[in-house]
C-alpha cells in the first residue's frame, strides 16, 4: 500500500516472520520536488569588509561581528554558518582587499523558498505563485516552470514596465485614463507583464491600476515581479518548500527593504547573495524577457511575441534601459509616458526636439 503527502512517499511494508504474527514498518523516502532539483539560492561563505578601515582584530571578536559589514551586505553575525555554529573552510580569514563578487563568494545550494503567498491585507485573499532563484538560473527552466508547473497561459505580448523605484505620485487624470488604458490591452491581449514586483514605485502604480480596473473576473491578468531576494521585508516568512505563506504587506517607517505588491499573481526572487541590494536581478529579467520574445507559444502560426517597454518617470538606470532596448536587434519599441517626471519628461523633451536628421 502506498500514499503520497505532499513532499514525501509513505510507503508502508507488511511482513511476517510466521503465519500468525505480523508487524508493520514504515518507510519514510524523501521525495524531492523538480523545483529544488532545478533551481537554487545562494549564501555568502567569504567575508569581505565593505569598510576601508583596516580590519585588525582576531577572528571571531564579537565587537566586529555586530558591526562589520560584508561587501554582501550583511553583517559578520548574519552570515548562515555563524548562526550555525560552523566556519567553512578559509572563511575565518577575513580579506581585506579582494573584490567580492557573487561567483568567488556565494556558494549555491536547492532553493529553499517556493510555494504560494497568501497576502494578509484586509477582506481581500490575494495570492501569488513564487519561487526564490539564483542569478544566474536558465531562462529556460523558468519558463518551464512558468508554463508547465504554474499553469500560466502562454503570452500574446510581452510588457516591461521601467521608472522610478520609489514613490511618485501621478496627476489624478493622467493616472485614470493610464489605468484604463493598460488593463484595457492587457486584458484584450493576453499579455504578460513583467515589473519590480514591490509596492513602491512604478509596480505599486500597475497594481493600483489592476484594483481599481480589472474586475474579478478579469483578475488572471499575469503580472511576474522579478526582484531581488535580499530587499524583500519578511522575507524569511516565504521560506519553505511548496509552502503557503502568509505575508503582511505593512512596512516599518524605519525599514530600508520593500514589501511585494500585493496585485501581482507571479513573483521571481532573484538570489545574487547580497541583501539590501537592487539591480543583482536585471540581467536575469532582461535575458527571460528576451527569450520569452523569441518563443514560437502557438502552433498555428511562427509569429513570435511581441514586446514593448513602458517607462514611468524613474532616474538614470531608467534612460540606460531605454537605451538597451533601443539599441537590439530588432529594437523593441518604447512608450514613454510624458508628465509623470525625472526620466519620462526628459525622455520625451529630447525626442520632442530632436530634428528628424537625428
Amino acid at each position: 500500500m502506498e500514499r503520497k503527502v505532499q513532499n514525501f512517499d509513505f510507503v508502508l511494508h507488511l511482513y511476517s516472520s510466521n503465519p500468525t504474527e505480523h508487524a508493520c514498518v514504515l518507510i519514510l523516502q524523501s521525495k524531492v520536488s523538480w523545483i529544488e532539483k532545478t533551481f537554487h539560492k545562494r549564501d555568502c561563505v567569504q567575508i569581505i569588509p565593505s569598510s576601508r578601515e583596516p580590519h585588525r582584530c582576531l577572528p571571531g571578536c564579537q565587537i566586529c561581528q555586530q558591526l562589520v559589514r560584508c561587501c554582501c551586505g550583511r553583517l559578520i553575525r548574519q552570515h548562515a554558518y555563524y548562526a550555525s555554529g560552523a566556519s567553512p573552510s578559509g572563511a575565518e580569514n577575513i580579506q581585506e582587499s579582494e573584490r567580492w563578487t557573487a561567483d568567488r563568494h556565494t556558494v549555491k545550494s536547492s532553493t529553499d523558498s517556493f510555494g504560494t503567498i497568501n497576502f494578509q491585507c484586509g477582506s481581500h485573499g490575494y495570492k501569488a505563485k513564487f519561487v526564490r532563484l539564483s542569478n544566474d538560473s536558465k531562462v529556460e527552466d523558468i519558463l518551464q516552470l512558468m508554463i508547465k508547473e504554474w499553469h500560466m497561459k502562454k503570452p500574446n505580448l510581452l510588457i516591461s514596465v521601467h521608472g522610478g523605484m520609489q514613490k511618485f505620485e501621478l496627476h489624478p487624470r493622467f493616472k485614470e485614463a493610464f489605468g484604463k488604458g493598460f488593463v484595457k490591452a492587457a486584458v484584450s491581449t493576453g499579455a504578460w507583464i513583467f515589473t519590480g514586483g514591490t509596492n513602491n514605485g512604478v509596480a505599486a502604480h500597475i497594481g493600483d491600476a489592476i484594483k481599481e480596473y480589472a474586475s474579478r473576473l478579469t483578475h488572471n491578468i499575469c503580472i511576474i515581479g522579478v526582484a531581488p531576494w535580499g530587499i524583500i521585508e519578511g522575507r524569511q516568512d516565504l521560506i519553505g518548500n511548496n509552502v503557503m505563506a502568509p505575508y503582511q504587506t505593512l512596512l516599518s517607517p524605519l525599514s530600508k527593504l520593500h514589501v511585494l505588491n500585493n496585485l501581482h499573481s507571479h513573483f521571481l526572487l532573484v538570489d545574487d547573495g547580497t541583501v539590501g541590494r537592487s539591480g543583482g536581478e536585471m540581467n536575469l529579467r532582461r535575458e527571460l524577457e528576451s527569450k520569452t520574445s523569441l518563443q514560437q507559444f502557438h502552433a498555428t502560426n511562427d509569429r513570435r511575441v511581441p514586446m514593448m517597454a513602458l517607462i514611468l518617470e524613474g532616474g538614470p538606470k531608467t534612460i540606460l534601459t531605454v537605451l538597451e532596448y533601443l539599441q537590439q536587434s530588432p529594437p523593441v519599441p518604447v512608450v514613454v509616458c510624458d508628465g509623470t517626471g525625472r526620466a519620462a519628461d526628459l525622455l520625451a523633451y529630447v525626442y520632442k526636439h530632436t530634428e528628424s536628421s537625428g
